[in-house]
């Protein structure tokens, strides 16, 4: 028998994979077509579009309050935040000025959810790389986060919480109690989670070096956020642009050196420990004084003055259907959401919804560099990169 092993081509025969849509990693929402030399990736194409749902156009068909639900299918691992960042973007509009208390209301709400956020990315992280047990131990303590906006709202996972100008209700003592036993139980929790991965050697092989972006490329491509402040820039909405009375807190801006996924994970390690010095600095200087605005044309009235007084429930019944009268104009507003800057450009004509709405997805901009992060890794890398990039499903695809 001839043999022909000696004229083999050892020229590399590359491979198409799909990784996605259907893969555990991708959520069932975006394809990632790679091309591989063995197991190293050459090329690579995305396609997203998968859970596409048109936010943006169904809001320019609804009132303004019909659109806060929609904001929670956003991000929807930290959906307050959405939802209070779609509320100042209305009150800027409508010129309102929102009471202290207000704001350091809000304030306790979005960095809770802030942690909550976290938590699911970093504790996804670990999964990624084989480390379950820090997934179902912290999950337990985004439970307790849930029981705290259950308190508030009523509602956990999509809150659909707040109202334009300030809260449907004041703070409960249960709910202040549950928020103090939070911060104080937290801390230890926080500590065995970051103390089981941080120096951790296989975690630490498997993501220092995946992944990585330096500082000019993140910029050029539009990353905020942790993503950003891991390449070493410590761009934060919330101190360059203040609002809610961010001003009044001291906290730290964490920032990692070399933008991979190890600095992208222990940048959001430290920024829980600073949400946490922040909620107990505004839990502890909380103003007195009223939970909404004196805005009676757009601030919905308490639900029992609704169920028994008449005037209450016409009022109700204008502002939901969008009949008060809104000023023309455009305003854009930005929040440090859980995985960057999350902004809401909104043009109006005077009419009862918006005449345009354009959400500023972060996930949606990561996503378009992510070929870049993942081109010369290995598979391994690329799904440990994907989780560390913190993409939510419902917001890539608005």
């Amino acid at each position: 028998m001839e043999n022909t092993l000696g004229n083999y081509d050892h020229q590399s025969e590359y491979t198409t994979l799909n990784l996605g849509p259907t893969h555990p990693a991708t959520h069932g929402i975006f394809q990632n077509i790679l091309t591989m030399d063995g197991e190293i990736i050459v090329d690579t194409e995305q396609t997203c579009g998968y859970i596409h749902r048109a936010f943006e156009k169904i809001a320019e068909h609804r009132p303004f309050y019909q659109v806060t639900p929609l904001t929670d299918r956003l991000n929807y691992c930290s959906s307050p935040i959405n939802n209070m960042g779609w509320h100042m973007t209305v009150e800027k509009l409508l010129g309102v000025e929102t009471p202290k208390r207000v704001d350091y209301m809000r304030v306790i709400i979005m960095e809770l959810a802030r942690i909550s956020d976290h938590l699911v990315c970093n504790s996804v992280i670990g999964v990624d790389v084989g480390a379950l047990t820090g997934f179902t131990y912290v999950f337990q303590w985004r439970e307790h986060i849930y029981d705290i906006f259950e308190e508030i709202c009523g509602a956990r996972l999509t809150t659909n919480i707040g109202r334009i100008g300030g809260l449907e209700r004041d703070f409960s003592l249960v709910c202040i109690q549950k928020i103090r036993a939070f911060i104080k139980e937290f801390p230890a929790a926080l500590r065995e989670f970051t103390n089981l991965l941080e120096r951790n050697r296989i975690f630490m092989d498997r993501t220092i070096g995946a992944g990585p972006i330096n500082t000019e490329r993140a910029l050029h491509y539009g990353f905020t956020g942790p993503n950003l402040r891991a390449t070493g820039l410590d761009y934060d909405v919330r101190v360059m642009n203040p609002y809610s009375s961010y001003q009044d807190f001291d906290f730290v801006i964490p920032v990692g050196i070399n933008g991979d996924t190890y600095d992208r994970f222990m940048v959001r390690q430290q920024e829980m420990w600073e949400s946490l010095k922040i909620i107990t600095a505004a839990l502890e200087n909380l103003p007195e004084g009223k939970f909404f605005a004196e805005v009676p044309e757009f601030y919905l009235p308490p639900k029992q003055e609704v169920y028994n007084n008449m005037e209450a429930l016409i009022w109700h019944f204008k502002i939901v259907m969008g009949e008060a009268d809104v000023p023309i104009g455009e305003v854009y507003h930005a929040v440090e959401g859980g995985n960057g800057e999350l902004g809401y450009y909104l043009v109006s004509d005077g009419g009862r919804a918006a005449y345009r709405l354009h959400f500023r997805r972060p996930c949606f901009i990561y996503y378009q560099g992510y070929p870049e992060m993942i081109k010369g890794s290995t598979l391994s890398d690329a799904i440990v990169t994907l989780s560390s990039l913190n993409v939510i499903a419902g917001e890539l695809d608005a």
